[in-house]
């Protein structure tokens, strides 16, 4: 009996699925992207991050902050790094960013070291993703496999910076609202926020809460009035020096453990944002049990890191592998 031979119809159908899933694989970010092509990639910006946590142990809480205004932002794609130009203020420039972004001179350190190692290779992205994750596990926290492949945007507009970031203002509806737009349930919400439990914030993030609160009330009444009273005397009033800071959990403020949702608990959460998780019936459930467990919390929190370093990424073909993270490639 002799073979059929497919039709001409059938044989485009059987192309065109081979070419969408040759695309599909290629377009996935891999564990281990760099094993052949940059095999030192990590270890070099893990040595990175390392070099500048000596120098400050703040650094750390600045690169987990930073992977996250990069990813929810038109995605994991660096334009964060990206430098104003004279025709484009770019995402680190917006009011969000500027003066509290940190650790750029990290990614800067490593890209330098990845360039003489394997030029062209190891995108910003990746960087960023590598380092937050680094920064995690050098402050105690939980390490986790970072799959690689993002490749670097070249756009970075600040005007997209304060409709897709939360604020220190939010209330739980509106938090749970802004991380459900990237894809995060209520609970993976309560777990990123925990991220607040390393670093410091400026004082202008929370300074309404303590002095101009509400046209009945100057302090909030959530507030710990003796945490209050300490947050006034490194915040006076008045001060519009930039450079006053407080740690966002002053017990343990370089250390990724679950002393975060201890404050709440105790009415010391810096933020609005954080003080409100207390007031839904769910997530103040969570902050109850993220309390109780850290290592839960620590596992927790890696898993959510690890999605939000999936955030709408550019693979394959798409975007540029950049050979400075703050410029564009000519």
């Amino acid at each position: 009996m002799s073979s059929k031979k497919l039709s001409q119809p059938c044989l485009v159908c059987w192309v065109v699925v081979f070419l969408f899933c040759t695309q599909s694989v290629h377009s996935q970010l891999e564990v281990g992207f760099y094993r052949s092509s940059c095999k030192m990639a990590e270890f070099i910006v893990k040595g990175a991050v390392r070099d500048g946590f000596n120098k400050d142990r703040g650094v750390a809480a600045g690169l987990v902050r930073m992977h996250f205004h990069d990813c929810f932002v038109g995605g994991c794609d660096a334009s964060v790094l990206l430098d104003s130009t004279p025709s484009n203020k770019a995402e680190k420039d917006s009011t969000a960013n500027n003066p509290s972004l940190r650790g750029f001179e990290v990614i800067d350190n490593a890209k330098a070291r990845l360039e003489t190692e394997c030029k062209g290779t190891v995108s910003c992205a990746d960087i960023l993703a590598f380092a937050a994750r680094d920064s995690i596990e050098i402050t105690g926290g939980f390490g986790y496999d970072v799959p690689a492949g993002r490749r670097d945007g070249t756009v970075s507009l600040a005007s997209e910076v304060s409709t897709n970031l939360p604020t220190p203002k939010f209330n739980v509806d509106q938090l749970t609202q802004n991380f459900a737009n990237k894809g995060f349930s209520q609970e993976e919400m309560v777990t990123l926020s925990g991220g607040h439990t390393i670093g410091r914030s400026h004082c202008t993030s929370f300074r309404k809460r303590l002095y101009n609160f509400s046209g009945t009330t100057s302090q909030d009444p959530t507030l710990d009035a003796t945490y209050a009273t300490s947050l006034k005397q490194m915040c006076p009033q008045g001060s519009t020096d930039p450079s006053l800071v407080v740690p966002m959990n002053p017990g343990s403020p370089a250390t990724t453990d679950a002393g975060y949702y201890l404050d709440i608990l105790a009415n010391r959460g810096l933020f609005t944002s954080d003080q409100t998780l207390l007031t839904n019936a769910a997530t103040a459930t969570q902050v109850n049990i993220n309390a109780r467990n850290s290592m839960l919390w620590k596992s927790k929190f890696a898993a959510a890191m690890l999605k939000m370093g999936k955030l709408d990424v550019l693979t394959g073909n798409a975007g540029e592998i950049r050979a400075d993270c703050r410029v564009i490639n000519s």
